[in-house]
């Protein structure tokens, strides 16, 4: 296999853990929506912990994106 298609194919494979990011952003916007209909009066206490866990899971979903980009344009 050639250098340059194996970089191609491993820059795919880490660009994987951006569609990893994205379940996890559906399933934390998903339950916070059902638990603050079900209980509207701690909605406003959950809403800190739902932008903390979207800043980790976007977090994960940039760090992916950034390792596609370090596989293509390094030496």
């Amino acid at each position: 296999m050639e250098p340059a298609a194996a970089k191609l194919i491993g820059a795919g494979l880490a660009t994987l853990g951006m569609g990893g990011a994205g379940i996890g952003l559906g399933i934390l916007f998903g339950n916070y929506l059902q638990a603050s209909i079900r209980n509207p009066s701690a909605a406003g206490q959950e809403r800190l912990w739902l932008f903390v866990g979207l800043g980790l899971t976007e977090t994960m979903g940039i760090f992916a994106l950034v390792i596609a980009f370090m596989i293509l344009f390094t030496g």
